[in-house]
């Protein structure tokens, strides 16, 4: 069904200015697709608000200050839905206070972040009775479990979005690097890695001892500096082949972000098949390995014949844009605020 023209308040950690986020990040790209759909989408940054709302600018203390503004952001604007995406400054009480003004208002919250992570699922778990929908990016059994109770939850992918990952490593012959791997912390938590718990210095020391020909760009690792915004991408995009390890493998379809700012950039996604990407990639889109010799084996192989990557690489990237971009995961999650299918559904 084509929607008319929806009023959305878009609540989350946007780029405002106080302290900017990344414009890669999830936010950003589901605004921009509902956008593309034709709807006006109106970008409330909870955390700006709340340390601009503070004396000393600490979220923290501006927390009440930010939910009383959203409260009158939302009865002057009169949304038709509120999207909430880890808002966790705003207060299940300020949702049914809205509500109570709006009462035709649909409210849905989305979260990006792993179910085996306690006290992420007590966020999501905070305002599912007071929302219509909850969209989480894993799949399978932890979001059967999240459901229990008849909350409705409804997977959605990591979006790409062709405004935001430009780049295209999978038309360069030589980039400037063979991997890219970025890690916030190395060692807490470790990483399980076909079934070992991995320290990811260690990881990354031995893969370059493996295969001392490779030319690694690290992010956050072995001493070398974190990447954001522009360097960041710049580095995903001058990037071959990027290694896609989350903390673990066993949770259907969850990822990171970091797969969809590393295929949308061309750039080989090397990731287990224990995530369950191989439901919608096949062998020739990504570099799927179970153990560390295969991955061992496909990096030297791949390295050593681009023409073989950067088909798989372009291939990847196409199948990425043409099934996960940022229209289809805005689409779905107005679809299923509006009743329109349900949240069991999956299109994609």
């Amino acid at each position: 069904m084509v929607y008319p023209s929806l009023t959305i308040v878009h609540v989350g950690h946007f780029p405002t200015g106080l302290k900017t986020s990344w414009h890669y990040s999830i936010q950003i790209k589901i605004s921009n697709g509902l956008t593309r759909l034709g709807h006006l989408v109106l970008n409330f940054s909870d955390r700006d608000v709340a340390r601009a709302r503070s004396l000393l600018k600490n979220r923290k203390l501006g927390r009440g200050a930010v939910n009383a503004a959203l409260i009158s952001f939302c009865q002057h604007h009169r949304p038709d839905v509120v999207l909430l995406g880890h808002a966790d400054m705003i207060n299940p009480e300020t949702l049914v206070t809205i509500r109570a003004i709006l009462p035709n208002v649909r409210i849905g919250q989305w979260n990006a972040d792993p179910l085996f992570e306690p006290d992420n699922v007590r966020r999501i778990q905070s305002k599912v009775n007071v929302v219509n929908a909850t969209f989480i990016t894993t799949a399978g059994a932890p979001l059967e479990r999240m459901r229990h109770g008849g909350h409705a939850m409804s997977f959605i992918p990591n979006p790409v979005d062709p405004s935001v990952e430009r780049g295209r490593a999978d038309l360069v012959q030589n980039p400037a690097y063979d991997l890219f791997y970025a890690c916030g912390n190395p060692r807490s938590p470790l990483r399980t890695i076909c079934g070992t718990p991995w320290d990811m210095d260690r990881f990354m020391t031995r893969l370059s001892q493996k295969l001392p020909q490779v030319r690694m760009k690290l992010a956050g690792l072995l001493g070398h500096a974190h990447l954001t915004s522009a360097a960041y991408i710049d580095s995903v995009a001058s990037s071959a082949i990027g290694l896609n390890v989350s903390r673990r493998a066993d949770n259907f379809l969850y990822s990171s972000d970091r797969i969809a700012q590393l295929a949308g950039n061309g750039s080989l996604v090397a990731i287990e098949r224990e995530t369950g990407y191989g439901t919608y990639f096949g062998e020739d889109e990504m570099l799927f390995f179970s153990s560390l010799e295969e991955l061992d084996e496909k990096l030297a192989c791949l390295i050593s014949d681009p023409q073989k990557r950067m088909r798989m690489a372009a291939a990847g990237r196409k199948r990425y844009f043409a099934r996960f971009n940022e229209r289809a995961v805005a689409a779905h999650i107005v679809a299923v605020l509006m009743q329109e299918c349900r949240p069991e559904d999956m299109p994609w």
